[in-house]
């Protein structure tokens, strides 16, 4: 990979199905320029996405996006959330699924 490359690392909440396929050990290897992304489903998930960013101290040292699914996830509560919270993040949206159908694949 090339050193000015920034790395975005989707981390999978367990909304996803996908928590368990997660990689911790690559939380270490990121370098201060990268990103760590959360897509989140539910508030249980902002919960264990909140827990993380705190366990791996993420925001000291790296940028953290919080994403709504879309169309399961209010994007306004997930805001409220972390805002009541104080938590360090950027809220961010799907872009891509109000672009283009989002069904669609590979955009």
């Amino acid at each position: 990979m090339d050193p000015r490359a920034i790395l975005i690392m989707d981390l999978k909440c367990p909304g996803s199905g996908m928590a368990d396929h997660n990689l911790w050990a690559n939380v270490p290897k990121l370098k201060p320029m990268d990103e760590v992304k959360f897509v989140i489903k539910d508030r249980e998930d902002y919960d264990w996405a909140a827990a993380k960013v705190r366990e791996y101290a993420l925001t000291d040292s790296h940028t953290v996006l919080f994403s709504p699914v879309f169309g399961e996830q209010d994007p306004r509560a997930l805001a409220e959330w972390v805002l009541a919270d104080r938590l360090p993040v950027r809220c961010q949206l799907q872009l891509h699924k109000y672009i283009w159908d989002p069904a669609m694949r590979g955009v």
